[in-house]
């Protein structure tokens, strides 16, 4: 529901009875494991879903099912366990813990630690490569570094002097530079933030005071600020809140972007085979899951290399095949040939249950734990790759905690692409089911090729401006079982092509973009008149951008397009889309648009509902400061509608037609 129409306020104290309705209401609308199969628009989720059950393997929607009805405390945030009083829960009966917090502190406390939690998923995965980037710019580990174009262009930025120093010296001096905001511990400016943001922004957040000293800073600011008996102000922790989103966004995510970029290159467009009818038979088969893109880049140059694909030849195989679950498989698919992307997290135990799989390597983050119950099932080798994440039964080959053998990568990889290949051999005869879906998709759609293909961002602004492209939108984020799986997605991108909306994706939320065609030049015909017409003849309606990470790709074609329009970023016709969003990482990725004045839209409540002011400063707080909203319907149809009505209203105040 958006803000306008939310319903169920409550007054401490006596109207706690109003959100636990309230969350009732909500849970109501979860859907079920056959809604799923009843309503999930990929044919190939629901195949697989019914030969799942078939062979007797649980799915994240099986236990789904079984965790009703959810507790309706942790779904209003008002579930308190950060000491060992409680736990305690906000009741008509007892409006304040033990301690004497209240429903606002305890809601407020519970979402900073979460956004922390995000920070420091998004900030391990750009301190990894960034320290790649390093080591490789001093010698230290084999890897070339191919952008060099990306680190001429963010030196510029960075006000760095390139007269006279090679590629290796600029790099490292950009490592040094990501790596100090990340672990800064004397208070100074975020140097990335001061380069890169726009200056009405900084100038912006330097008035509210959210400006972040690092990212290692903040997250121990916010787990210092919610501790036990610490910050008893629910503003001030939300005030930490914001400070903690900007650390999100400026080092896990625009951070680890550079680093990426610079030391595997920008990667191109392409065209690429999706979804699980491209699995092929006879191949050793190897998945890469994960977000970690610098340990899969030498698995996939190895398993690409005459001497393992003539190894796998002679123990039967055709050949040696990769393919993405998630993030890992996105960076990989447009910087590689042939890594062909299947699923994101929720679907990944559904990827495995076909069988063809030989070897599935897990790096970090949105890697189930179910995931070993069903490559049990059909002796599919799991192999663990970071400190960060084991999982039982898998095999470890993986970097340490000190990073101190980043320089046995080839090694690693060459030892990881072997047990593949004596996988295959292991697991002759092994059933396969593959349902036979599979489509093209078009991605590559980096800020460079789209500034390339345009020359420059005048021919999409005087698209936008004569109403030939409503609006842009960037529809991204995790999967969530509350809604039927990769449905708000499709009936959101549906709704918004055919109303001339041009949509970037990344992530998770691309995986139904991509299997269900909207990324191929067939979408066309779905798309309005007027999108169309500029789209025409080789450009899909829904441009593909990569993993997550390449959020930082969709906020610089909106800050290139407001820059080319004179206009700051907030007034401009843009929106963040994340319908499914489920875990800590989304919490920053909505907020991160909301600072720089972009409104977000969902299909899922955070866990607010406890609290009206907390709940009403995440809705719209912070629209006359940022100029942004937060906005929740749980019906994708709904919301879609309430995007385009918001994106006429942009174009109203802008004048456009």
């Amino acid at each position: 529901m958006d803000s306008d129409n939310h319903g169920h306020h409550h007054d401490h104290g006596d109207g706690v009875s109003d959100y636990i309705k309230a969350v009732s209401e909500y849970r109501k609308t979860f859907a079920s494991k056959q809604d799923v199969l009843d309503k999930t628009p990929d044919p190939a989720v629901k195949e697989m879903i019914l030969h799942m059950e078939q062979i007797g393997c649980d799915t994240a929607f099986d236990r789904f099912d079984r965790q009703k009805p959810q507790c309706s405390f942790g779904l209003a945030g008002v579930c308190c366990r950060i000491c060992y009083m409680g736990p305690c829960k906000i009741t008509d009966k007892s409006p304040r813990g033990v301690c004497g917090a209240d429903a606002d502190l305890i809601v407020a406390r519970n979402l900073l630690r979460g956004l922390a939690g995000g920070v420091a998923a998004h900030g391990m995965h750009a301190r990894e490569v960034i320290l790649a980037l390093k080591y490789a710019a001093e010698g230290k580990i084999n890897l070339p570094i191919i952008g060099k174009d990306k680190i001429l262009k963010t030196a510029a930025q960075f006000g760095i002097d390139t007269k006279g120093k090679t590629i290796e010296e600029l790099a490292l001096k950009i490592a040094d530079i990501l790596l100090e905001d990340i672990a800064r511990t004397v208070p100074g400016e975020h140097r990335t933030i001061q380069a890169c943001a726009p200056p009405e922004r900084i100038k912006v957040w330097r008035n509210m005071d959210i400006l972040p000293i690092g990212a290692y800073h903040e997250v121990f600011e916010a787990l210092h600020r919610t501790g036990a008996a610490t910050d008893g102000d629910w503003k001030n922790v939300m005030k930490q809140f914001l400070r903690c989103g900007l650390a999100f966004v400026w080092s896990g995510v625009v951070g680890s972007n550079i680093a990426t970029d610079s030391l595997f290159g920008i990667g191109r467009r392409s065209t690429s085979r999706v979804n699980v009818g491209a699995l092929k038979e006879g191949y050793v088969n190897i998945a890469v899951h994960g977000h970690l893109p610098v340990l899969v880049s030498e698995i996939v140059k190895q398993g690409h290399s005459r001497e393992f694909i003539e190894l796998a030849k002679k123990k039967g195989a055709k050949g040696i095949q990769f393919y993405g679950i998630c993030c890992s498989g996105l960076s990989a698919m447009y910087r590689y040939e042939g890594v062909i992307p299947l699923s994101n997290a929720v679907g990944a135990e559904l990827v495995l249950g076909t069988g063809a799989l030989d070897l599935w390597v897990a790096d970090v983050q949105d890697v189930f734990p179910s995931i070993m119950d069903v490559a049990g099932c059909y002796k599919t080798i799991v192999v663990t790759t970071s400190d960060s994440a084991r999982l039982p039964g898998a095999e470890h080959y993986a970097y340490d905690h000190t990073h101190s053998n980043m320089d046995q990568t080839e090694h690693i990889a060459r030892k990881i692409v072997s047990r593949a290949i004596e996988s295959f051999e292991n697991r002759r005869g092994i059933p396969v089911f593959i349902p036979p879906y599979e489509v093209d998709a078009e991605i590559g759609f980096s800020l460079e090729y789209v500034q390339k293909r345009f020359k420059g961002m005048k021919p999409i602004l005087k698209a936008l401006q004569d109403g030939n492209i409503l609006g842009i939108v960037n529809l991204v984020g995790c999967n969530n079982p509350r809604v039927i799986y990769e449905k708000a997605v499709v009936d959101i991108a549906e709704i918004l092509i055919k109303n001339n909306v041009l949509i970037l994706t990344n992530g998770c939320a691309s995986f139904p973009l991509l299997k269900l065609g909207f990324c191929n030049i067939s979408a066309l015909e779905k798309t309005g008149i007027g999108l169309r017409s500029f789209l025409e003849p080789d450009l899909p309606p829904v441009w593909h951008m990569g993993e997550c990470i390449d959020n930082a790709r969709a906020s610089g074609v909106f800050s290139s397009i407001a820059v080319e329009a004179g206009e700051v970023i907030k007034n401009m016709p843009y929106a963040l889309v994340s319908p499914e969003w489920s875990n800590e990482k989304g919490i920053g990725a909505a907020l991160a648009f909301r600072l720089l004045g972009i409104n977000s839209y969902h299909c899922v409540h955070a866990p607010v509902q406890g609290s009206d002011n907390v709940m009403n400063f995440m809705l719209t707080g912070t629209k006359e400061s940022l100029g942004s909203t937060m906005n929740v319907d749980v019906d994708p149809e709904k919301l879609a509608d309430k995007i385009i009505s918001d994106l006429k209203k942009k174009r109203k105040a802008l004048g456009w037609k």
